[in-house]
């Protein structure tokens, strides 16, 4: 068969399409920014498709000789990058109407357990419509709600999980008691390849999930004796502490950065993850339970160093803002005569002085601000490694007697270029 897939570079649908691949299907992978995806899975047809964006027209060309549709796209919450509406329930509508427009019939659709009116947020609701929109086609739909999936790949909500489980001296935790059923993603990819045979049953909605439930406490527990680490005590942190990171993080959300810790993946923590564990049977097999997969998948090196860095690197990005921000406003106001005299000491004449301390203040602002937009924030890091060597080198040119100042001026700006160069190299987000 020919099938597309739909977010085919995510963490479900990278292993959805690896698997409908290695049955001998061709897979024609779709998503908004393809280019990387296109080097990581070099088998896949890949073509550039926005589902909230992408016209009923331009989806019909798509589609046209593909014989059924994997739809794996979503997103968890509103933000620059993401339009819950447009995905979720525009972008379904129009890729329904393209179907029917190009003779695909048998479509399989990813949602999420749990989805139902008695959750209120944004991400249930247009999940929910997106359900009725399929229910109300002609197609062959079928809906697979997974539960909370883990894959030997680290994205999202799973990610976040790891770096509790790596976190050091204890397991900081919010809503720990909250039950949650599992699903592997290799296993949620089986079940798509099942969904795709002549044989299987259409029109039906199936949770797919483990039937045993873990209150988040012993997930946590069970990643941390999985990556290898010595038990620790499960700390449980204060509601009000969790609600003021998870604002943060929306915040951060509109400067392009996707935290597993916003507001709606706080919400969803707390009403749980659970679904119907028999739905599976209905395509004549059965999920693996969560020590399962981990026996299945032994951690290496890699997820510990993961696990790790988890919570560094937000850490490492937040120093280097400050500290490029405030250098540059401390340049600009009650540094700049000091800064100034250190120049003028060497003989430089004072107006190419006040200049080059002025200009470099303006620089080190421009970095901090360019930092925290998530699309320049590469750029960012690549400029204070470059901006921190011709700090470096004009320093050994114009005052090199600094390098032997007790306080090193300039020794201490290697280990924050190294910092920038550490955040450069964690940078990626999947």
């Amino acid at each position: 068969m020919r099938i597309a897939v739909i977010g085919a570079y995510g963490l479900i649908g990278s292993y959805v399409s690896a698997r409908l691949a290695a049955d001998g299907h061709a897979v024609v992978g779709v998503g908004r920014d393809i280019e990387a995806a296109r080097r990581r899975q070099p088998a896949l047809d890949w073509r550039r498709a926005d589902l909230g964006v992408a016209s009923v027209e331009a989806w019909t060309s798509l589609l046209a000789n593909v014989d059924a549709v994997v739809n794996c796209a979503g997103a968890l919450q509103d933000s620059p990058r993401d339009d819950l509406k447009a995905v979720h329930v525009e972008g379904v509508g129009r890729l329904i109407q393209a179907c029917q427009c190009a003779g695909v019939r048998r479509i399989v659709h990813i949602s999420a357990a749990g989805v139902g009116s008695e959750r209120t947020t944004a991400f249930n609701a247009t999940k929910l419509k997106s359900e009725a929109l399929l229910a109300q086609s002609a197609l062959e739909w079928i809906i697979l709600r997974p539960g909370l999936v883990f894959a030997p790949a680290a994205y999202g909500g799973t990610a976040l999980l790891r770096g509790l489980a790596g976190f050091p001296g204890a397991s900081p935790v919010v809503f720990g008691d909250s039950l949650v059923q599992t699903i592997g993603a290799e296993d949620l990819a089986v079940a798509v390849a099942l969904c795709l045979k002549p044989e299987a049953p259409t029109r039906v909605s199936l949770d797919l999930v483990h039937g045993e439930a873990l209150t988040l406490i012993d997930l946590v527990g069970r990643l941390r004796g999985w990556l290898g680490l010595r038990p620790v005590r499960a700390v449980r942190l204060p509601l009000v502490l969790a609600r003021v990171t998870a604002t943060a993080s929306d915040a951060l959300a509109w400067l392009g950065w996707r935290s597993p810790m916003r507001t709606v993946a706080l919400e969803q923590l707390r009403m749980g993850v659970r679904g119907r564990a028999e739905d599976a049977a209905r395509l004549g097999w059965a999920p693996r339970s969560f020590d399962a997969l981990l026996a299945a998948a032994p951690s290496g090196v890699q997820e510990r160093w993961f696990a790790r860095a988890y919570f560094a690197k937000p850490a490492i990005l937040s120093c280097l803002f400050a500290f490029w921000l405030l250098s540059g406003l401390i340049g600009l106001t009650v540094g700049l005569k000091d800064a100034i005299a250190v120049l003028t000491a060497s003989g430089m004449d004072a107006g190419l002085a006040a200049g080059a301390v002025i200009g470099g203040s303006l620089i080190d602002i421009a970095l901090a601000l360019l930092l925290i937009w998530r699309p320049t924030a590469a750029r960012a890091l690549q400029g204070m490694l470059l901006v921190t060597c011709g700090y470096l080198l004009g320093g050994a040119v114009v005052r090199p007697d600094l390098w032997l100042d007790p306080m090193g001026p300039l020794l201490k700006s290697i280990p924050a270029a190294f910092l920038a160069l550490a955040a450069l190299t964690t940078l990626d987000e999947r």
